[in-house]
């Protein structure tokens, strides 16, 4: 895993910033071939199923869980676990996790087992034989009578969608076949949301690796060599994104976007995000750019702020790196108030605690990353309000967890005649259980247009 991963930490070129304004240095990576990527997938995939599904399982004390999905409405947990060839399951696909331990049986770990026409890859074996026994059903009620588990996990949530993934349909025809033991059956959001926010020692190899990506791309986008001021519009450089994403092999989960705010511009909202429309890319503009991009099955989610140079600045203004720094200051104050067990709702008040003290005007609607772009975990905060969400925000903080570090911070800027200006970050980072840090570092310093010759 790791000699396939050197190939995309190396640089085939470099993208740098300059001065005391400065991003940071990005190295550009290397892309390894389509067929490296699915065995590396293949890989990653195998060693959640390996040891996360054991350890969630274990650790709600549920002893089989059954998910079950159609071809083209998959449950979003069996997407996460179909081989890196498969783009969609196949007719109908139930899949069964018996934990053989429970029982007091012999200690085998976690059976898997797909109640399909086809195995699922080398993932899942096959445990039905349409021509000996041609109903489904009856198969999946045979195989749970078989085991007699004490407790079934289904993939149920009134909150979250990620654990929501079993239709109505679906589970109707699942209680039909179990008859009586269909009591057995219960609603384990947690099961779901824990198998896949959890990120294995596998992931983590390769996500620097996956952010870097990201952090080569945001800076060669937001440089002279894409953006002529006074010619080149937001649009442009989206679509710009979109195509080296498409050069990459990237998989653009969302589409990136490009905004602009500006000193004395008619029509905007002191404090929101942008100019409407498509405007053409100004001398003074600060921009921003929110970029999802995702490989191997990973996700990354990122903003960032560039300020373009008026003639004869060699600088951005001192209020808008002084809100730069402001920005950075309530990542600090959040990243200091995550806690294994505490609630997202939690978290969020005491950083804005943490934010207000430090002098800033902060706004937190961070969220886990992982397998989804928007993951499962708790919500920790909104951008529209910054109050408790009920459901989302009371999940807790687990251990294995990565995060979007998503927020802004509101400040007047002097130079734009006292205006509130918004700075929006975004990072990812991993809490390990009892610290965080950040995959691939994180912007401190504006990027500046058109960057100082070297």
């Amino acid at each position: 895993m790791k000699t396939l991963f050197t190939a995309l930490l190396l640089a085939t070129a470099t993208f740098s910033g300059s001065g005391t304004a400065a991003a940071q240095d990005y190295q550009r990576p290397a892309v390894p071939s389509l067929r490296d990527r699915v065995a590396a997938q293949d890989r990653l995939v195998r060693a959640r199923l390996d040891t996360v599904v054991p350890k969630i399982m274990r650790e709600v004390g549920v002893d089989m869980w059954v998910l079950v999905a159609s071809e083209y409405n998959e449950d979003p947990v069996v997407k996460t676990m179909l081989p890196a060839t498969w783009a969609s399951a196949r007719r109908r696909m139930v899949l069964i996790f018996f934990d053989r331990s429970a029982n007091g049986g012999p200690q085998m770990g976690v059976e898997r087992l797909a109640v399909a026409r086809y195995p699922v890859g080398d993932l899942f074996p096959a445990a039905w034989d349409p021509e000996a026994q041609p109903e489904q059903w009856g198969r999946v009620a045979q195989l749970i009578a078989e085991r007699n588990p004490k407790r079934i996990a289904i993939n149920i949530s009134p909150d979250f969608a990620l654990a929501n993934g079993l239709s109505a349909g679906e589970h109707r025809q699942l209680l039909t076949a179990l008859g009586p033991a269909a009591s057995k059956l219960e609603s384990h959001e947690r099961l779901a949301l824990g198998v896949l926010e959890t990120r294995t020692p596998e992931d983590m190899d390769v996500y620097n690796g996956i952010m870097r990506v990201a952090h080569a791309l945001i800076p060669e986008g937001l440089s002279e060599k894409v953006i002529t001021p006074g010619v080149t519009t937001t649009q442009d450089v989206v679509w710009w994104y979109r195509e080296r994403l498409a050069d990459l092999r990237q998989d653009a989960w969302c589409q990136p976007s490009v905004t602009v705010q500006r000193a004395n511009a008619p029509g905007i909202v002191p404090g929101r995000q942008t100019l409407p429309e498509n405007p053409v890319i100004m001398p003074g503009d600060l921009l921003h750019v929110d970029f999802c991009a995702g490989m191997l099955g990973l996700k990354t989610d990122t903003q960032q702020l560039a300020y373009v140079l008026r003639p004869g600045e060699t600088d951005a203004p001192a209020g808008l790196k002084a809100g730069m720094a402001a920005a950075n200051k309530v990542q600090d104050a959040l990243i200091a108030s995550f806690k294994t067990g505490a609630t997202g709702n939690e978290v969020l008040m005491a950083a804005r605690q943490k934010a207000i003290a430090a002098g800033t005007n902060p706004i937190i609607y961070t969220h886990s990353i992982g397998t989804h772009g928007h993951g499962a975990g708790p919500w920790i905060g909104n951008w529209e309000h910054q109050n408790p969400i009920p459901g989302r925000g009371d999940y807790r903080i687990y251990p294995d967890t990565a995060w979007s570090i998503e927020l802004a911070a509101v400040a007047k800027v002097p130079e734009w005649s006292n205006a509130e200006v918004r700075f929006p970050l975004e990072v990812d980072g991993f809490w390990n259980g009892s610290s965080f840090r950040w995959i691939d570092g994180r912007q401190t310093q504006l990027m500046l247009i058109p960057r100082a010759p070297k």
